[in-house]
């Protein structure tokens, strides 16, 4: 069976199976990849994507599937955004790679420009590029450490930092993140988070944020702490959208004891969440802050942005990586830029959190395993909870997952008990195919029920 493969831009936005999933070319594939991929590398969904574009990923078979995961939060303007493609396609024209550290170019210039003027806060900032997530987190904390001259870091409950041994150490969740491969970095010390589904009603961000502060101080003590890292939204957590006023109270208490309080906006930065930033919802200004993914439309591009002083506390040479900052990379992301600005896809953003908000809201008035409706923009989430408790129910989530796979329907699950689906629609989605996808959200509790 041969396909001829359309591009992106030629993608019709509309559900379309025409095998069961995955389909008989998928199952090939599936069948190589165990020969040669290790198994430690999963998959959610077991097919093979041949073209992805607006909110379609295009299967080896034909099956045209509604993304609601854009490649966990990267392709928040689309898969091969048009600007994307034409800045990246002149750069890799021009060339590929030169080291940044060992010859400049204005790509880099340019994306680290492009931050100072978009991320939170009015204060001169500078910034270094990485390949990662998870490298931007290290780093972060490097440059924390150098410039307090103090080595603990704090980080909550539910976090998910990456996959590197400092930022396993960071993150929360065991498996599969960190089981089997400790032992891991020291001076990590892990607080409460505010988590108003699962806190005792009505408790204030304030008051959660004296409770963290509290431990803090008596466990750490200020004066051995470097920094508090922090996702303004937790992601692989469950998309926990702490009280208001958490945030705040914790930015006010580092700025008052000279900690760097560093914002992991990795999977909440760039328009996901209706603004640019997650922080800008609050007005936190954070004095260090990473990014990733929705950063560069697909490719691996990751930053530290901070205070300029903070950032210019290392030694030269102390930060960098052979790959960071790659040219085609700093492309992608300035064109990904361009097109969050010219398409206003913070106000897309928000758009969408009405669509999905009125449609959960449909979706759990008959289903009352739905413990929670939460999130901003497009990052939003429900947990499932066993009827009229807090028991997590990660058996239905499962089930409702498998059917909307089975159906062409990309969903992710997430949660500390695996009891969460996360929303994250590339933001290029259209309305009636985002109508489409939770027409298939509600057929799959119905009828797992």
């Amino acid at each position: 069976m041969s396909i001829t493969t359309p591009t992106s831009a030629s993608l019709a936005q509309h559900r379309n199976l025409v095998t069961e999933i995955p389909g008989p070319r998928s199952a090939e594939k599936l069948a190589r990849k165990q020969k040669y991929v290790a198994d430690g590398v999963g998959t959610t969904l077991p097919v093979f994507i041949e073209a992805a574009g607006g909110g379609i990923l295009l299967d080896a078979d034909g099956n045209s599937l509604i993304d609601l995961g854009s490649g966990i939060a990267v392709t928040t303007v689309g898969n091969a955004a048009p600007e994307v493609v034409r800045r990246v396609q002149e750069q890799v024209a021009a060339f590929t790679h030169t080291c940044f550290m060992v010859t400049p170019y204005d790509g880099y210039v340019d994306v680290c420009e492009a931050l100072a003027e978009l991320t939170p806060g009015a204060h001169a900032k500078k910034s270094a590029l990485f390949n990662s997530g998870a490298e931007a987190v290290e780093n972060a904390v490097k440059i924390a450490r150098v410039a307090t001259g103090r080595d603990a870091v704090a980080v909550f409950d539910h976090a998910y930092h990456g996959r590197t041994n400092l930022t396993m150490a960071m993150t929360a969740k065991n498996m599969p993140y960190k089981n089997g491969f400790g032992p891991f970095a020291g001076e990590v010390y892990r607080l409460p988070m505010s988590y108003p589904f699962r806190e005792t009603a009505g408790i204030k961000g304030e008051d959660a944020a004296a409770r963290a502060i509290d431990q803090l101080e008596k466990q750490v003590g200020a004066d051995n702490l470097a920094c508090v890292v922090i996702e303004p939204i937790l992601g692989e957590g469950g998309f926990v959208v702490p009280a208001e006023g958490f945030l705040p109270a914790l930015a006010a208490w580092c700025r008052d004891h000279d900690v760097v309080f560093v914002a992991d906006e990795i999977q909440s930065g760039f328009c996901r969440t209706g603004e640019w930033f997650a922080c800008d919802h609050e007005g936190v200004v954070p004095d260090l802050i990473t990014t990733a993914k929705g950063i560069a439309g697909g490719l691996p591009l990751a930053a530290v942005t901070g205070r300029a002083e903070l950032m210019d506390a290392v030694h030269v040479g102390g930060l960098g990586g052979t790959y960071g900052g790659n040219p085609v990379a700093c492309a992608a992301a300035l064109g990904a830029i361009e097109e969050m600005r010219s398409h206003d896809l913070r106000a897309r953003a928000r758009a969408v959190e009405s669509l999905i908000r009125r449609r959960l809201d449909t979706i759990a008035a008959d289903h009352p395993v739905i413990a929670d409706i939460r999130g901003r923009g497009a990052m939003m989430a429900i947990e499932l909870c066993k009827p009229g408790t807090l028991e997590p129910d990660a058996a239905r989530a499962a089930a409702v997952a498998a059917y909307c796979h089975k159906n062409g329907v990309v969903v992710l699950t997430c949660g500390t008990w695996g009891n969460v689906f996360r929303f994250l629609p590339p933001l290029s989605i259209p309305d009636d195919l985002l109508e489409e996808a939770f027409d298939v959200v509600a057929e799959a509790f119905a009828a797992t029920a």
